[in-house]
Formats: C-alpha cells, sequence, structure tokens
C-alpha cells in the first residue's frame, strides 16, 4: 500500500517529540511503515528549532539531539513550492501557519495535522 504524504505543524511535533501526547503514539510506527510519508520545508525545520532552542522550561526539556535525529529518520525535507493561485489557497488566520496548509495544497498531502 502507498504512503500517504503528511504535514504536521510545529505544535503537533512538538506534542509528539516532546510532550508525548498519547494522540501522537502511533506516529513512529506509522512514519517508519509504509503508512505515512512526513514532508516539511527548510521554513517549517527552522521554525521547529527556533521554538525548540527557547524551551518549554524545566518540567518539558526538549532533547536537541533526539528531535534532530527524528527528523532526520522520519522526515522528508521537499523545496518550499509556490503557493497554490488564488482558486486553491485556503486562507489561515495565523500567518505563521499558512506555509503548512500551503505546503499540503500543493503537494496533495492528506491529512494536514494542525493542533491549532
Amino acid at each position: 500500500m502507498p504512503s500517504s504524504l503528511i504535514v504536521i505543524d510545529t505544535q503537533s511535533l512538538f506534542d509528539w517529540m516532546v510532550f508525548r501526547n498519547p494522540a501522537c503514539a502511533r506516529w513512529d510506527a506509522e512514519l517508519s511503515g509504509l503508512s505515512w510519508e512526513w514532508i516539511f520545508t527548510s521554513e517549517m525545520k527552522a521554525e521547529f528549532d527556533f521554538v525548540a532552542a527557547k524551551g518549554f522550561g524545566a518540567r518539558w526539556p526538549v532533547d536537541l539531539e533526539a528531535a534532530a535525529a527524528t527528523w532526520s529518520r522520519l522526515g522528508h525535507r521537499i523545496d518550499t513550492p509556490p503557493p497554490p493561485g488564488a482558486a486553491a489557497r485556503l486562507h489561515c488566520s495565523d500567518p505563521d501557519d499558512q506555509k503548512f496548509i500551503d505546503l499540503a495544497i500543493a503537494a496533495r498531502a492528506h491529512p494536514l495535522v494542525p493542533r491549532d
């Protein structure tokens, strides 16, 4: 069975990699197998790295090496596509999240995993 392209927003990535949200428990298996292919752009990775470097306090330490290994092992960086045309573009009220929607549309990814 071919994999589904998946786009995961930054908050959901932290739920998975740092906060260990039970809703994300199967993601490692899905991304390691044939079910999902997680795609991202360099801008998405830079946003994650920026937030990770700020951290979440002592209660939620960010293991930067483990996070980098997860990105490297399970993620697939692709070039940033041009924004979809006006007819295909879905507008996001949060400009920081527009890149996730645009990538999902351009790559025909399904699903897009948002948190907010």
